[in-house]
């Protein structure tokens, strides 16, 4: 399997399967001198983490980060940083009664076509078991982000099914475990998702990530462009069907009048554009949207084939989430962040010594 690395200058490479002994990460071209501890990785993973609320798949991973190499005396050298994390709760007995069929929704299917083997244990590499260590790398391009630039990369919940949130309060979304925005809610989302889990079926959401802070100028105007590589990096994540820059589809019923953005010297007067213009950052946050699709591992029966190429039924039992998107929010927050940290040295690297170039709207 080929293309489990991206990124130009700040590459990660991850490897590993969700049943396997270990999910593991290279990160290549990591500034040097950034302080980075084990502690640090703690929070985002255990945000993105399995079996932190009843809300969400019972699978319960300790995910406690190694540091194999890279960092010294608590600073990365700016040499590969090696990240590990040891599997501790798989049941591939799970999986025992459709090893030999192809579930409905899944990779299943497609990986057979193209390897001709395939480990169907949680779905082996397709399992969004990989993307813990997408979290872990975000951690240490959240901080050099953060520290050298004043980045702050964050995401929410933006809507489950067809509930939309009633009011927005960014401290509210840390307070929940659904990343919510809107806490009057809450109690609502509960009482959704329990009946959901009891029916046997799922649902899908969108998941919503800002970056506020990010500075004019990075991105490339054409095979570059900061939302073309932005869009593939979140259109990368397990059950993503959509992604959106800025107001996305919404431009549908905008007209030119409405949607571009207006310049004056005291700044812009919109950002439908989400912060980018022509492919690169025009200081204005960065924001975009997700998509994410319905669990297609649910207890509803569903007709399929097997691979003796026998039409089967298939229940699929296990560990699994009624909606992916409600633990999705740190994921896209760290893809974000690992494409703007990839521009941000791309554009040190070319265009660093340009400065300040007036005048510049704030």
């Amino acid at each position: 399997m080929s293309s489990n690395s991206f990124g130009k200058i700040f590459t990660v490479t991850t490897f590993g399967e969700s049943h396997g002994p270990a999910i593991g990460c290279v990160i290549d071209g990591c500034p040097p001198g950034l302080p980075i501890g084990v502690e640090e990785f703690r929070r985002d993973l255990d945000r993105r983490a399995t079996g932190k609320s009843r809300y969400t798949s019972q699978r319960h991973e300790a995910d406690d980060v190694e540091i194999l190499s890279g960092v010294y005396e608590g600073k990365t050298t700016g040499t590969p940083i090696g990240l590990l994390i040891r599997n501790t709760d798989q049941r591939s007995k799970d999986y025992g009664d459709i090893a030999q069929t192809f579930r409905p929704g899944h990779a299943d299917y497609t990986y057979w076509q193209k390897y001709g083997i395939r480990d169907p244990r949680g779905g082996g590499r397709s399992s969004a078991r990989e993307t813990t260590m997408r979290v872990a790398a975000g951690v240490i391009a959240k901080k050099w982000l953060a520290e050298r630039y004043g980045v702050r990369v964050r995401g929410y919940l933006a809507q489950i099914g067809e509930i939309t949130p009633r009011a927005f309060d960014w401290d509210a979304v840390e307070q929940n475990p659904f990343f919510w925005p809107d806490a009057a809610q809450v109690a609502e989302l509960e009482m959704f998702i329990n009946a959901l889990r009891k029916s046997g079926d799922s649902v899908g959401a969108r998941v919503n990530v800002v970056a506020d802070g990010v500075p004019p100028g990075w991105g490339e105007p054409i095979y570059g462009k900061l939302d073309s590589d932005l869009a593939s990096a979140l259109m990368s994540i397990n059950a993503v069907k959509g992604v959106e820059i800025g107001d996305g589809f919404a431009a549908v019923n905008q007209r030119g009048s409405e949607h571009r953005d207006e310049m004056r010297m005291d700044g812009f007067t919109s950002n439908h554009a989400g912060g980018i213009l022509g492919g690169i950052s025009s200081g204005q946050p960065v924001t975009a949207s997700i998509v994410l699709k319905p669990t297609s591992s649910i207890l509803i029966p569903g007709h399929s084939v097997n691979t003796a190429g026998e039409a089967t039924e298939v229940v699929t039992k296990g560990r699994h989430d009624p909606c992916v998107g409600i633990r999705a929010t740190p994921i896209a927050e760290a893809m974000m962040a690992l494409v703007l940290i990839d521009h941000a040295l791309r554009h040190r690297a070319q265009c660093g010594d340009v400065g300040t170039v007036e005048p510049r709207i704030p």
